[in-house]
């Protein structure tokens, strides 16, 4: 088994993990869980084969669901951001995605910012949006996304910056 594939099976058991274990036992402000599992959807590496990455991409979706008992929403949006993951690497990062040239320990962190928050903002939108699904309350669907969305962020951030191995 190369250390790639190693790597990245570890960061899923791992970003599970601590999704169930201690992010979903969070209540920031009373009602703020960040979603770090997403973590894994965003820095996948981009050579890959696409589709086993949507397939993958719905498993981690899936097995959150199990956890949290949200019948499918974290599933949902765990493929959509797989899916349109393309174009926001081309959108955030340029040149560097063309070339298959993109490595996120290394990116400038402007694209790197740009690029978490929208694909954090567009998950946490549609799974609000799937999990409260009412129109009565989208206000609600708003504040919970954005809020939640903006802690994950920071999260993802952090966490990024702390298992980075930046070479000198």
């Amino acid at each position: 088994m190369n250390s790639l594939l190693f790597s990245n099976i570890i960061r899923f058991i791992a970003l599970v993990l601590l999704q169930v274990l201690i992010c979903n036992q969070m209540n920031f402000l009373g009602s703020i869980n960040p979603y770090i599992y997403i973590l894994f959807i965003l820095i996948y590496p981009v050579k890959n084969n696409r589709l086993s990455f949507i397939l993958i991409s719905f498993v981690l979706g899936i097995l959150i669901d199990i956890f949290i008992d949200t019948g499918g929403a974290h599933a949902a949006a765990s493929v959509t951001i797989a899916y349109m993951r393309p174009v926001f690497l081309k959108f955030s990062f340029g040149a560097a995605y063309e070339y298959q040239a993109i490595k996120f320990n290394d990116a400038d962190l402007l694209p790197r910012v740009i690029y978490f928050t929208l694909l954090i903002l567009i998950h946490h939108f549609i799974l609000f949006i799937l999990i409260i699904f009412d129109n009565s309350k989208a206000g609600m669907v708003v504040s919970n996304a954005l809020s939640t969305g903006l802690f994950t962020l920071f999260l993802a951030l952090t966490l990024t910056a702390l298992f980075s191995r930046k070479e000198k």
